[in-house]
């Protein structure tokens, strides 16, 4: 067997260039479900922060390609390793799992940034590659700069915070073990079914040992994307089960998107007349417009999604794991014999709510089945009604949420409404956490099936910039100019904008708007539902005057922090729009201009936080003191209480 001398950080940057993703998607604007083959590089770049641990491994292995073969492996740089991973996770968002980057970073605390990145990427089922650097196997220095210490087990490091946050975790500590290691991480990178954070630990002294590599594995491999189809007996027993219901009602997450199964999913609505509401994720799995589309369903749903949902005998859900935000903490379904068909690759959430009727298969594969299936088959049309009804109510609502008010501090709604005008029908809007979420579930309407991408299984401060930089990535790699609208708040925006540089650098066109309402929006308000009146939630100066130990962050003025000037030392172009009547105007204006533009823009645009979107009539669990001196946190317990009545277990 022909073989080539190589350090393991060599081999492994080689070998990662030369796997690649096979699947079949559906041919675009076809009725017949006809697919055409797609191949593409599984990890078409590396990430990299270095310091000791990878810039004599990992490192030196890329700068190797890039001196020698400059196409074999690109490497990026960036300013924080938890937005590293933040954007290969919004690249594999845009390209529906089937491609994502490696990221690499140092010992101790360089490793320890990407920790939330891990538990981000395994939350949302979404694939990244972590190559996490790790103290000498040798121990040869022993204890080295950075590493930790524990008596009982010395073996212990950073690395091991990895393994609950990742679906895959395993640590090359000698050499020869780099090629099951790799194979094996490859495997679960491009399992539809088991993808998250894959983290391979590299000892720093091991990156930079040399082996005799087999030119096999450094070969092209495929990776063919598992579409399992639906076994006959389930499919039969889902089948019966939504013939015999009455109010069936579709819950549609991110497994519609990564599945490419969104003109299956409108087929099969269409054939059988049943409503959709959609999760954060399986935003965009069916466009707003469409009849049957009620909007998202849960705590943060619309009226119209929430109303169906709570009369519905059977709830098919498809690619959704029923996160709390989807049930409403258990509350959103309400009819006493309410049964669950769930579709799902993966059988953790194909059996959730003690489902009887679990079909585990491909979304896309799956729902052409059931369609075929259930032929035939079509609610009441007292039920139709009802569907088209509140729908029809709901989007007269949300036309007036979205409608300038003239007011000087405009409210969300008006914001997301100034923005959604200025976009085209395929841009995509980027977000994460905050109160942002909630009111874009409720008020974006999704033009494009990619044109949603709000990561909410983990709900992280700070994605949103990194992410959407993921995200526009992704679409250049593949071709594609859309632009990537990012919207974010003061408190996110805070925690993490470094990768603004990055975008500085690379030239990458991102339109970033800043939400400014000087705190916490969103947990202020959840505060005040729990009689915590906005504690610590304001930025405000520390006030002293009362005598008091602690500063006083509550009455003190306004922090004079400008984040327009920080975005314009970071060289991108900044607009900076002042309170005013004509606010939203200028912000619309804003938005098109930097639409026009070649690199970043910036836009902040100050709002009222005491203005809310619309009430969809969901609930999110969050439980309040149960004794408490506060006459506001008393209240908010028997509230809590009352509304807690509505909580049921769900075994369909």
């Amino acid at each position: 067997m022909s073989t080539r001398r190589m350090t393991v950080g060599q081999a492994l940057i080689e070998f990662l260039a030369h796997q690649w993703t096979v699947d079949e998607v559906p041919v675009p604007g076809a009725d017949d479900g006809s697919t055409v083959t797609v191949r593409e590089r599984t990890v078409p770049a590396t990430f990299g922060i270095f310091g000791h641990g990878n810039v004599a491994g990992v490192g030196q292995a890329l700068l190797q390609c890039a001196a020698t073969d400059p196409g074999l492996m690109p490497y990026h740089q960036a300013r924080n390793e938890q937005a590293m991973v933040h954007q290969a996770v919004g690249f594999a968002r845009m390209h529906r799992r089937r491609a994502t980057y490696a990221c690499t970073a140092s010992v101790g605390p360089g490793a320890a940034n990407m920790l939330t990145g891990a538990a981000l990427a395994t939350a949302n089922r979404l694939p990244a590659l972590l190559l996490v650097s790790d103290t000498f196997a040798t121990r040869v220095a022993d204890p080295v700069l950075q590493q930790l210490e524990h008596p009982h087990d010395i073996g212990i490091q950073v690395s091991d915070a990895f393994r609950p946050l990742s679906r895959f975790f395993d640590r090359v500590q000698r050499p020869e073990q780099l090629f099951s290691i790799a194979l094996a991480a490859m495997r679960v990178l491009t399992d539809p079914a088991e993808t998250g954070a894959v983290t391979i630990a590299l000892p720093e002294d091991v990156q930079a040992e040399a082996l005799d590599v087999p030119e096999e594995f450094l070969a092209d491999r495929q990776w063919h994307v598992r579409r399992p189809l639906p076994e006959r007996g389930p499919l039969a027993r889902a089948v019966e089960a939504i013939r015999g219901a009455e109010r069936p009602f579709i819950v549609a997450g991110g497994g519609v998107i990564y599945s490419g199964a969104e003109e299956e999913l409108r087929r099969f609505a269409e054939a059988t007349g049943i409503p959709v509401g959609t999760t954060q994720a399986g935003g965009g799995a069916l466009l707003w417009d469409h009849p049957l589309n009620l909007g998202g369903v849960g705590a943060t749903g619309t009226a119209a999604a929430n109303a169906i949902a709570a009369q519905a005998d059977v709830i098919i859900g498809i690619g959704t794991r029923y996160s709390d935000f989807t049930t409403a903490s258990r509350t959103a379904f309400q009819d006493a014999g309410v049964r669950f068909v769930n579709l799902n690759v993966a059988s953790f959430d194909a059996y959730k709510h003690g489902s009887q009727s679990p079909l585990i298969a491909d979304a896309r594969e799956g729902i052409a089945a059931l369609r075929a299936g259930l032929d035939g088959f079509h609610v009441p049309d007292g039920f139709a009604a009802r569907a088209r009804s509140v729908k029809a109510e709901w989007d007269a609502v949300v036309d007036a949420a979205l409608a300038p008010t003239g007011a000087d501090l405009p409210g969300q709604p008006e914001v997301i409404g100034a923005v959604h005008a200025a976009m085209d029908p395929a841009d995509v809007i980027v977000q994460a956490a905050g109160s942002l979420p909630g009111d874009l579930q409720k008020l974006w309407r999704v033009r494009d099936p990619l044109g949603y991408h709000v990561e909410y299984a983990f709900s992280c401060m700070g994605y949103e910039i990194a992410g959407g930089l993921g995200a526009k990535r992704g679409l250049l790699a593949a071709g594609d100019d859309r632009d990537v609208v990012v919207m974010v708040g003061d408190g996110s925006y805070l925690m993490l904008n470094s990768e603004l540089v990055t975008a500085v650098a690379e030239g990458i066109k991102l339109i970033v708007v800043i939400v400014e309402n000087q705190g916490y929006a969103s947990i202020g308000h959840l505060s005040e539902t729990v009689g915590s009146q906005r504690f610590g939630t304001r930025y405000r100066t520390a006030d002293e005057t009362g005598g008091v130990p602690a500063p006083d962050l509550e009455r003190g003025e306004f922090l004079p922090v400008d984040l327009a000037a920080n975005a314009r030392s970071y060289g991108a172009a900044v607009v900076d729009i002042a309170p005013g009547p004509d606010s939203l105007g200028q912000l619309t204006d804003a938005l098109r201009a930097a639409k026009k533009a070649n690199g970043p823009t910036v836009i902040q645009i100050h709002n009222d936080p005491f203005v809310y979107a619309p009430e969809g009539g969901g609930w999110w669990d969050v439980p309040v003191a149960e004794v408490s001196t506060l006459d506001s946190t008393g209240t908010a317990r028997a509230e809590y209480l009352d509304q807690q009545k509505a909580q049921r277990p769900l075994l369909g």
